[in-house]
């Protein structure tokens, strides 16, 4: 380490030499046990091992600052300067030491003089901070020069260090915040290319149903129009798929143009656009969809040719407030418009319940599963969940079958939206939650995932209800996993946030179901206690057609993993769509690839031998599933 000598008097040069070079005096012991408390235990005692020192003598305050300058462009800076505060005919200690600190702030500089113009108290004000400027009076003994220049220049290398750990430290900050932009941004184009048409850039059908489940808890009528174009077909047959798609871009325009003020237009898929508008009373709605109904009738030069215009409308004024299911309210609007296209074209036509055989049917649906339980109707089939890098079984998720006698084997789908409507699905889920809480107790350390409705969600006492429902089983929170839509946490996010809290504190694993299709952001991930996503089914569907489905799916994947959040993708049924899951990263997956949804007797020796394999009556080709994993059979 390099030390400046600054002293007008060269028997003082000699001094110093003698101090780096000579042993130490009888006082050395003492001046170390003062150099120990003023710097740390952690100073040499040892002249031997001292470190080596360059040592560059100047004899007036101007050439020290100069050898200061070159030091500093050599990028060979001195450690500590020893400087005399008299030093005629030059500039003095006091200013010599102002300007070396100003070139220099981390040299630590030692005043060494017998009698002194200024005060410490003067110097560490112009030459300072005071952690860095010493005293030594004259005559000074070698050991102590010796000691101070060890010492200091230890201190010099680890605040060197430590500036050098402050900057890598600040730089991976700077990285970090830059990978968080990366991310929010990422996850801002995937949440748009999720709910917009591509070819229109309007709101798509994920978009039209959140807008349509928001405005079902408003109060105050609102109309639902469902729209098709007439005579599409033929524009596509005559004129081709790029004519038929600039006409759709030309209606997407005139629908925002003509519709009401605050209304959401929406590209449904093909040529169907739904809207979404306030209205005072049918009459009204009905008016507003003549008006867009003529807008469209229109003729238009697509690529040169004259396309003449047209649409059909089916309608359905909705009172607000009610929760009703967005899903139903778009069946009765597509039932009007089926109506509509009945009965002619370029006419609107009101739903009315004559239309829906649909309701007789989900009324007799609501009736017979009332008594479902008590016939013994129900079952509950489990599918697996394997891990990414192999075909071990860590999990299963419990799925609830309902066989009829009047309709037969009946899909969730169909019965599960009926039950939430009622409080049939308080009673459904008890069932569930028992059914697989008893077979889960056969399972040697597999975790069982239940899924929960909305309703059930934010049922009273929740947390304690499913807390004495494992206790009574006698089975560790840890294994039952919980999966919830982002539709169950959104009505009440500050009340959502605190339940899944307490679950989390209790041990509950927590899954966040269908991901991607509902109100996803960084912020409810951030907000919300989860240890998984669950990509839907139709993301993973459309990996290897679509562009934006493969995008949303790595975006979940590289979001998850961020977050250090598990990722479980769902419906996984061919090996194209395997490696590229494992290639994107998800940490585990179920679908039909690995196996069906089996019984409990199938379920247990699936557990109990850890993986997917070891049975003739499933489907689940064993041989192939190894091969893609690169394992022997």
């Amino acid at each position: 380490m390099r030390i400046l000598i600054v002293d007008d008097e060269p028997p003082m040069h000699d001094s110093y030499r003698r101090s780096f070079a000579g042993p130490r005096s009888s006082d050395g012991s003492a001046l170390d046990a003062m150099a120990a408390e003023l710097f740390g235990d952690d100073l040499d005692n040892s002249v031997a091992d001292a470190p080596a020192f360059a040592l560059t003598y100047c004899e007036q305050g101007l050439e020290a600052i100069a050898a200061v300058e070159q030091a500093l462009a050599d990028a060979d800076p001195f450690a500590v300067a020893f400087i005399d505060v008299r030093m005629p005919p030059g500039i003095d200690g006091r200013e010599t030491a102002k300007r070396i600190r100003a070139l220099d702030p981390d040299v630590n500089i030692v005043i060494v003089t017998g009698f002194s113009d200024f005060s410490p108290v003067e110097i560490s004000k112009v030459a300072g901070p005071a952690d860095k400027i010493f005293y030594i009076a004259k005559p000074f003994e070698v050991a102590e020069i010796l000691q101070t220049a060890t010492a200091l220049a230890q201190r010099w290398r680890n605040d060197c260090d430590l500036a050098t750990a402050r900057n890598l430290l600040a730089a991976q900050v700077v990285q970090l915040e830059e990978q968080a932009a990366e991310l929010a941004a990422n996850e801002s184009r995937a949440l748009h290319m999720a709910t917009h048409d591509s070819l229109t850039d309007a709101p798509n059908r994920l978009a039209f149903l959140r807008a349509l489940a928001a405005r079902t808890r408003d109060d105050g009528l609102f109309a639902t129009v469902m729209i098709d174009l007439d005579r599409f077909k033929l524009v596509n047959d005559t004129l081709g798929h790029l004519a038929g798609d600039a006409l759709i871009r030309e209606i997407c325009v005139i629908l925002n143009r003509s519709t009401p003020d605050g209304a959401l237009v929406a590209r449904l898929g093909g040529d169907e656009f739904g809207v979404l508008f306030e209205t005072a009373g049918e009459a009204a709605a009905v008016m507003a969809c003549e008006l867009i109904v003529a807008a469209c009738s229109v003729s238009l030069q697509v690529f040169g040719s004259s396309v003449q215009g047209g649409a059909s409308a089916g309608l359905v004024v909705t009172p607000g407030g009610q929760g009703r299911d967005p899903v139903d309210v778009m069946r009765r609007s597509d039932l009007a418009l089926n109506d509509a296209k009945r009965g002619g074209r370029g006419i609107v036509r009101v739903f009315d319940e004559s239309m829906d055989e649909g309701i007789r049917f989900r009324r007799r649906v609501e009736s017979g599963l009332s008594q479902a339980i008590a016939k013994g109707e129900l079952s509950l089939a489990y599918q697996p969940i394997v891990s990414r890098d192999a075909i071990d079984v860590v999990g299963f998720e419990a799925l609830v079958r309902w066989n009829t006698q009047e309709y037969g084997l009946m899909s969730p789908a169909t019965f599960i939206p009926i039950a939430e409507e009622s409080n049939l699905i308080h009673e459904l889920g008890d069932w569930v939650l028992g059914q697989a809480l008893d077979v889960l107790q056969q399972w040697p350390g597999q975790y069982v995932s239940v899924n929960f409705s909305p309703r059930q969600f934010r049922r009273h006492n929740f947390v304690g209800h499913i807390m004495e429902s494992v206790q009574r089983a006698g089975i560790a929170p840890a294994r039952l996993q919980i999966e919830i839509t982002e539709t169950a946490i959104f009505d009440d996010a500050e009340r959502a946030a605190e339940t899944l809290y307490k679950l989390r504190q209790m041990g509950f694993r927590i899954a966040l179901d269908d991901f991607g299709t509902g109100y996803s952001s960084l912020y409810n991930i951030r907000k919300f206690a989860l240890d998984c996503l669950k990509i839907d089914k139709s993301f993973i569907d459309g990996m290897g057609r679509e562009r934006e489905s493969a995008a949303i799916v790595h975006s979940i994947i590289h979001l998850g993993r961020a977050l250090g959040l598990g990722v479980i993708a769902e419906g996984v049924e061919t090996e194209a769509q395997v490696q590229a899951l494992r290639l994107a990263g998800a940490s585990h997956m179920q679908g039909y690839f690995f196996s069906r949804p089996v019984n409990a007797e199938r379920a247990l020796e699936m557990a109990r031998k850890g993986t997917v394999s070891g049975s003739d009556d499933v489907s689940t080709d064993d041989h192939r599933i190894r091969q893609t994993f690169g394992m022997r059979s």
